[in-house]
């Protein structure tokens, strides 16, 4: 199926939580000289008009990144850079549009940097091509993100940060993804992996992180806001990250924000961050 366009969700309070953790993993990664590989395996369109219809009809950007650019509190260390990116950008600022994963990394990426972002969508992938014109070291490519991992890794750089996050549009999603990360960290299992989840239905994250404990990667964080208690039948109420590798900082972090992130968005629903599988 490929229905699903990111362009009637950009700047919800989902996004707010997985780009900011992106920002600072890679700002992490970056204390190191050495280049990386930063990965997408389902980079929409690289970023987002916020006064576009698409946006315009669901309004989902005024719970999430425009709260959080109202926020008057200082940030905490997890939210930072992202927030100085998003206030750094006048148009941003202005919430005229909103970066995606692509446009975050295009914004940090350092000259022994590359990206490679993978979209199958023919709407976005034509969008994510236009916007990545002219850009050095950055590729794109119209195929499964999941499919491309394997052929991807490990890159020459024996560096890298590869976001995954699909539209769950069918339910065999949810194990696709553990399946896809298993066997990425199989191929190269120094890498970074970030894996973003939607809470639809409790039951498959449950079934998720019951397949990762069983399973071969070591070292799995969680993260997770609810903006809304579990209600099955009325959406999603909550996102995650399941991170593979992740910095040393990130679970102080972590617990530090997720109390500011809820202020800051108005969320009532249950907040995660928790070691799913040690190292």
């Amino acid at each position: 199926m490929l229905s699903y366009r990111h362009a009637f969700h950009a700047g919800h309070a989902a996004d707010v939580l997985k780009h900011a953790v992106y920002v600072f993993i890679l700002r992490y990664m970056q204390q190191k000289d050495g280049g990386m590989l930063l990965l997408d395996t389902h980079a929409g369109a690289g970023e987002y008009d916020l006064a576009a219809p698409e946006a315009q009809k669901t309004g989902e950007f005024h719970d999430g990144v425009e709260r959080l650019l109202a926020a008057s509190a200082e940030p905490p260390a997890l939210i930072a850079d992202y927030l100085a990116l998003l206030r750094g950008q006048a148009d941003y600022t202005a919430l005229r549009r909103y970066p995606g994963s692509p446009a975050l990394a295009a914004a940090l990426m350092r000259p022994q940097d590359r990206a490679v972002l993978c979209e199958l969508h023919p709407t976005d992938h034509a969008h994510l091509a236009r916007w990545a014109r002219g850009r050095r070291r950055v590729s794109v490519r119209r195929e499964d993100g999941l499919s491309a991992l394997p052929t991807l890794l490990p890159p020459p750089e024996r560096r890298a940060l590869t976001v995954i996050d699909p539209s769950y549009e069918v339910k065999s999603d949810y194990g696709a993804v553990v399946d896809a990360v298993e066997a990425a960290w199989r191929r190269f299992p120094a890498g970074v992996f970030l894996l973003w989840y939607p809470v639809v239905d409790r039951a498959r994250i449950d079934g998720m992180e019951v397949s990762f404990r069983a399973g071969p990667v070591r070292k799995l964080f969680r993260l997770e806001l609810g903006i809304a208690p579990d209600a099955p039948g009325r959406g999603m109420t909550a996102s995650g990250l399941f991170v593979v590798n992740p910095p040393f900082t990130l679970p102080d972090a972590a617990a530090a924000a997720l109390p500011w992130l809820t202020e800051a968005l108005g969320a009532r629903g249950p907040r995660r961050a928790d070691w799913v599988v040690p190292e």
